[in-house]
């Protein structure tokens, strides 16, 4: 399906790739496993070329509904830092990941947990157990190695990665990415953005204002699904270049929430929503030594350029990884449809 025809949310226009590595350095990488029952894999996020754990991001971490599994959310929201690359993976997996990402960083710093402090491995889950064998714990250390080896600026979206087994609007969901170029006074900034998008129910199902979850009633055979309870979840990735701190960052992730309302989520009772945000306008050192970075901060007058493109963004990520997945079927036959092959992009004009 040729994502082009698809509608621009907002009026902001997209970088030159239209996803989250249009903000520089930021770098996307998947490892995919896709075998009869097992559908699943790890996606991994990249905030720069370099050592988190030596050169820290300024993030900052919603829970718009916190029915998730994920790892290091408390040390983020003490510190304000990411010191690891993101990894998205499913539910089952977030242990092993954690565990690889930690092997790596003592690779890289051997003194982690001696000299130097521990790390703070940073992972968010989805719980894909509809399409993949969630219980033969299927991802491996190698896995996420593998996906951080080869995380680059362009990289694939859809039934890619964590997103494998994914569904979404009982539809295959998966990953999806866009980007925003912001004017801020004579300056231009742009924010990016990733989902892992595995939430929703039909009936409510919105794109682009449009209430697509009546006309798929018509069109996909399970309708039983239709009516079952909110159990899903979705992460949402939001990175810049403006700088900005912590609590800036938690401002802007905040407002993820507004683009996930539009497409008819109500944050359900059993969906783990979780927004992230981090700037890649400074980093922050990991020893005392090092001299802080001196970065002035943007005007709280000047963020709502920047708000407009998270929500925006959220709501375009979620409908890439819905046209661009592909349909899978995995564990005991189950079976999710691509939304692009059962819509038209004429729907939306």
């Amino acid at each position: 399906m040729n994502a082009n025809a698809l509608p621009r949310i907002g009026g902001l226009r997209p970088g030159p790739r239209d996803a989250i590595s249009d903000v520089a350095g930021v770098t996307v990488g998947h490892r995919t496993l896709a075998d009869g029952p097992v559908q699943t894999g790890v996606t991994v996020i990249r905030p720069h070329a370099g050592d988190p754990f030596r050169d820290k991001v300024p993030a900052a971490a919603v829970v718009l509904n916190g029915f998730g599994k994920s790892i290091g959310l408390v040390q983020l929201e003490e510190l304000g830092v990411l010191e690891t690359p993101i990894a998205l993976t499913n539910t089952f997996s977030v242990g092993t990941v954690a565990g690889a990402q930690i092997r790596d960083c003592i690779a890289h710093n051997p003194e982690t947990g001696r000299s130097l402090p521990t790390v703070n491995p940073l992972v968010f889950e989805c719980n894909d157990g509809f399409l993949n064998d969630i219980q033969r714990l299927a991802v491996g250390e190698a896995d996420y190695q593998r996906a951080l080896a080869d995380a680059g600026a362009d990289f694939a979206q859809g039934s890619v990665g964590a997103g494998r087994g994914m569904s979404s609007f009982q539809l295959k969901g998966g990953i999806g990415s866009t980007s925003r170029l912001v004017p801020v006074g004579a300056a231009s900034h742009t924010v990016g953005t990733l989902v892992l998008a595995n939430y929703g129910r039909q009936p409510e199902l919105r794109l682009a204002g449009h209430a697509v979850g009546a006309r798929l009633a018509a069109l996909v055979a399970e309708r039983a699904v239709a009516q079952e309870p909110e159990k899903g979840s979705i992460i949402v990735v939001v990175a810049t270049d403006a700088p900005l701190d912590a609590r800036q960052l938690r401002r802007l992730a905040l407002r993820a929430g507004a683009g996930l309302a539009r497409t008819g989520s109500v944050f359900g009772h059993g969906s783990g929503d979780i927004v992230l945000a981090f700037s890649t306008a400074y980093t922050v050192p990991d020893r005392a030594e090092r001299a802080m970075p001196a970065v002035a901060m943007l005007h709280e007058t000047q963020l709502d350029g920047l708000f407009q493109a998270a929500a925006d963004g959220t709501e375009q990520a979620i409908l890439h990884a819905l046209w661009r997945a592909e349909s899978v079927t995995g564990r005991d036959g189950n079976h999710r449809a691509a939304l692009g092959e059962l819509l038209s992009p004429s729907l939306f004009l």
